[in-house]
C-alpha cells in the first residue's frame, strides 16, 4: 500500500520508502533527491547540517523559489503532524473514507 497519495502520484516506490532513513547511501534516490531530503532533515532534526556545503549542493539542482517551496512544505507538515498529535488524534478518526492521515502505526507519543 502507498504510504501517501500524493507521493504515490508523484513516483514514490514503496522500494524507496523503505529506505528513506538510509537515503544518503541508498542508491533508490537521485542526487537532487538526496540533497532535498538532507534539507528536510536539516529543517525537522538539525539544523546545523545546513552548511556551506550543503547550500552549494541544493543551489546546483534547485533554484531559490524551488528552496522555498520545500522548506515551506517540510514546515508545514512537521507543523501539522505535531499539532495532529497534540490533539491526540489517532490514524482513521478524521477522514476515516479515506487513505489520509497518520499511518496506521502511528499513535500519540511515538516520534
Amino acid at each position: 500500500m502507498q504510504r501517501s497519495v500524493q507521493a504515490g502520484r508523484q513516483g514514490l516506490t514503496e522500494a524507496q520508502y523503505d529506505e528513506l532513513l538510509d537515503f544518503v547511501d541508498s542508491d533508490k534516490f537521485t542526487a537532487r533527491e538526496k540533497v532535498a531530503l538532507t534539507y528536510t532533515s536539516a529543517i525537522m532534526w538539525n539544523a546545523e547540517i545546513a552548511d556551506e556545503n550543503l547550500w552549494q549542493k541544493l543551489t546546483q539542482h534547485y533554484t531559490t523559489p524551488e528552496l522555498v517551496e520545500l522548506g515551506f512544505f517540510v514546515a508545514l507538515t512537521l507543523g501539522q503532524q505535531r499539532w495532529i498529535k497534540t490533539l491526540g488524534i489517532r490514524h482513521g478518526e478524521v477522514l476515516a473514507d479515506t487513505m489520509a492521515g497518520l499511518a496506521p502505526d502511528a499513535s500519540p507519543g511515538d516520534e
